[in-house]
This record gives C-alpha cells, structure tokens and sequence, in this order.
C-alpha cells in the first residue's frame, strides 16, 4: 500500500496527469485514482461545529468555501455561548467551538474538555443600537436612549451571550440601566434578539454589527455604533474541542479559520481579525 500525503486540496492538470500514470502502471483504475487525488468523497471527512448565533451569517459562508476547498463537510450547531458552553460540559458531540467571547474556551483548556494550544481569537465583535426603521435612530444614539421614547430595548440575556453583556456594560456605563430596566425584553442570544427589532418587536435594540452588515439584510434601517469605550472588547475564540482531536477535518477547518481568504470574509461583516 503506498500512502501520500497531500496539504492542498486542488490540483493541476498536469499533477494529476502524472500520477494517474504512475498508479495506471500499478494496476489502479483511472477513475478512482482521480477520486483519490482530487479529494474525494473517500477523503472527505465532517467537521461538527458549534457557533456562537452572532457569527452564524459569515459562518455559512465560511463552511461553504471550505468545503469547497477541501471537500470536507461541516455540520452546524448555532446557540448561544453560553448555552453551546453547557452542552459541551455535559458531553455534547461537537468537534470545534467557536465562541463569542475568550473566557468560555479557556475554561475549558482548563477542564480537559479542549486540545492543549489550539485555542486562538478568530473574530473582535462590535455592537450596536439598531432599528429596522430608518428615520429612529438619527445621531447619538446614547440620546436616542435617554430621551426613551420607545415601547421596548431588546437585548441578549448578559448571563449567556457575550453581546448581552456588552449591552448591559454599556447601558451601566452610560447610567441607563435601571431607568430602562422596565422596557428591556431579552433574547435568548443575539440571533433572537436580532429578530426582535426585524420584526418590529422591539423599536430598538442591541445586536451585532456583523449582523446588520450581513448582505442579505433586505433594510439596513438605521443604527448608532456603541464606543468602544463603553464595554469591553468581544474578542471571540475558537478551539478544538477533545471530541475533535482525532478528526483531520476539524484541524483542517481551524487552520482554514485562520486563512487570509477566511479572514476576509470575516473582515467583511465589520469583524476585527489578527490580519
């Protein structure tokens, strides 16, 4: 049995050519060692990937440009961190992690539940205040706040999303979160809180900046970028998880996270990167 090993998954012409030759030589059918070299359904493992909901949108993306480059296919888990974090506590079979926030993975490092030195930060978030409608939010938004003429703030819950957080540290920093306590509704993570202010649920709310970047966004409506300043930074980390130590297809996926093709389509939602 010979046994080769290939870092890149597409492949000339004339490479191919070549060893088609060299194994027709040997008695292997053409067509197979075509399907052998080209990444093939016989190479192609799966990746079980669990998402933060504020990176779902560039995710698709991601996962369809890596299986094309790879032929690798990715399944997807999308939650909140904090709720993907306790599944993963509890035995959930995921093969990477891609949180929103850094404490979560490191904790688990600590807890045996993630490989040794794979963890890195793959995105920085940005929030903002957002309405679907367009003419709401005009200049500084933290005005927009004080004046309170709205029915309902919607927010992540700050206990299990990241973006929650940053929401209630803004709102604590600018002195506002008491005085806008009582029109607060939560969403079980950002993707849920998003759908609250699209849907006209909540006149105005705290969501992702990826999100309203997200191109197939129908309104942009109108938004105030929150200063960074008023909460700390969402450095967001991804990990192999000890599920996926042995998979080739999550190492592949990591390695291709940290890409500059990745890197751009993660550039591309208004999120911050290493590059």
């Amino acid at each position: 049995m010979v046994y080769i090993e290939f870092t890149e998954s597409r492949f000339t012409g004339t490479f191919v050519a070549r060893y088609m030759a060299i194994f027709r030589i040997r008695g292997w059918h053409a067509a197979w060692i075509f399907v052998f070299l080209t990444g093939s359904p016989a190479l192609a493992g799966e990746v079980t990937v669990a998402v933060a909901s504020n990176f779902l949108n560039p995710f698709k993306q991601l996962a369809q440009d890596f299986r094309k480059e790879s032929g690798h296919t990715v399944r997807t888990v999308s939650g909140s961190t904090g709720k993907l974090y306790a599944q993963i506590i509890h035995g959930a079979p995921f093969d990477v992690f891609l949180a929103a926030d850094r404490e979560r993975p490191r904790i688990l490092g600590r807890n045996g539940k993630a490989a040794p030195a794979t963890r890195f930060t793959y995105a920085r978030g940005k929030i903002v205040l957002w309405s679907a409608d367009p003419k709401r939010i005009a200049g500084d938004g933290a005005t927009v706040l004080r004046r309170g003429n709205f029915r309902h703030l919607a927010l992540a819950n700050p206990k299990t999303a990241p973006y929650g957080k940053a929401a209630f540290t803004a709102l604590n920093r600018l002195n506002l979160w008491e005085a806008l306590s009582p029109v607060i509704v939560r969403g079980e993570n950002i993707g849920q809180t998003f759908q609250f202010v699209a849907t006209g649920n909540a006149e105005i709310g705290f969501v992702a900046l990826a999100q309203v970047l997200d191109p197939r966004l129908k309104t942009k409506g109108s938004r105030w970028p929150v200063p960074e300043n008023l909460y700390d930074a969402i450095d967001q980390d991804a990990v192999l998880l000890t599920h996926g130590q042995s998979n080739p297809a999550a190492r592949a996926f990591l390695q291709y996270l940290k890409s500059d093709p990745a890197q751009k389509i993660i550039q591309s939602y208004g999120y911050g990167t290493n590059n």
